[in-house]
């Protein structure tokens, strides 16, 4: 059990840890960080948190698990903040979507004690962002990448590794650079097309006719658009070099189809359309 949590950045994944801790009588007392007051008492008035701080070095006193959860442009500073004051037995660890910056900050900042700090990416959210839209159940049957490095501590690993699995969630390990290769695909790629298709349809002169008319469909392929830009463009930044290889591969694929339609190919366009069936039938059904 972790007697003093403290979560830097209290939005929806540090709020829903807290909540699904909690929910497992994992945690005794929990003090949020923050920029916005009024956010930590909304906070504090949900009961994610018990007690609140503007000051990331005074509320990491004492603490025996930090949890940095904020963007990942302002991980670095956050870090510097705090390395003076942490208690020798604390035991760091975040959830940013891009590993690479993040593990090359900490190396930076905490290189005296780096084996205390744990790389960590869940994978789970939803468009929402604040706290308001925390909840416990989040992490269920959900995965959690952790990318520990040569010098991470055993026992460190094996908190942080608990602290998710009690939140119901499948911890794996992996390199930082595969976490960055595969998360480039599978997440960061995705939320580019989202957010890219719906300003350019938002910029074309009939653009009032487009959205009045769009269905499910659009609805279903851009919600993600409607997620956090702060977050997303730090994660950009953060990732480019893996997200640019995989944006290549996907523009020539786009460049193939769209001589194969201006050809007439039906052949192409359909076995591109199977394929792509197949492949995602059997993602949902587990394969």
């Amino acid at each position: 059990m972790i007697n003093k949590l403290t979560l830097i950045g209290v939005g929806l994944i540090g709020g829903s840890l807290v909540r699904a801790l909690r929910h497992a009588q994992w945690v005794k007392e929990v003090v949020g960080v923050g920029r916005h007051v009024a956010n930590l008492e909304l906070a504090k008035g949900l009961g994610v948190i018990d007690d609140y701080k503007t000051d990331p070095a005074e509320a990491v006193a004492g603490a025996d698990v930090v949890v940095l959860a904020v963007p990942l442009g302002a991980m670095k500073n956050i870090m510097q903040e705090i390395a003076p004051h942490l208690s020798e037995k604390t035991i760091l660890t975040d959830v940013g979507s891009a590993k690479g910056s993040v593990v090359a900050d900490a190396q930076a900042v905490f290189a005296g004690r780096i084996e205390d700090f744990v790389p960590g990416h869940p994978i789970a959210g939803t468009e929402k962002s604040g706290v308001e839209a925390s909840f416990a159940e989040l992490f269920q049957q959900r995965r959690v990448i952790l990318t520990p490095h040569e010098t991470t501590s055993a026992t460190a690993l094996g908190v942080v590794r608990e602290m998710w699995q009690v939140c119901g969630a499948e911890v794996i390990e992996m390199s930082v650079a595969h976490h960055d290769e595969v998360l480039a695909a599978t997440s960061h790629l995705p939320h580019m097309l989202a957010y890219a298709l719906v300003d350019t349809l938002a910029r074309m002169e009939d653009r009032r006719d487009i959205f009045d008319y769009a269905a499910s469909g659009f609805r279903d392929f851009t919600r993600i658009a409607s997620s956090d830009p702060q977050m997303w463009h730090d994660i950009t930044m953060a990732n480019q070099s893996a997200l640019v290889e995989v944006m290549k591969r996907f523009r020539t694929d786009l460049e193939q189809m769209i001589t194969a339609i201006e050809k007439g190919d039906s052949q192409f366009v359909k076995q591109t359309f199977e394929r792509a069936k197949k492949a995602r039938d059997a993602f949902c059904d587990g394969k």
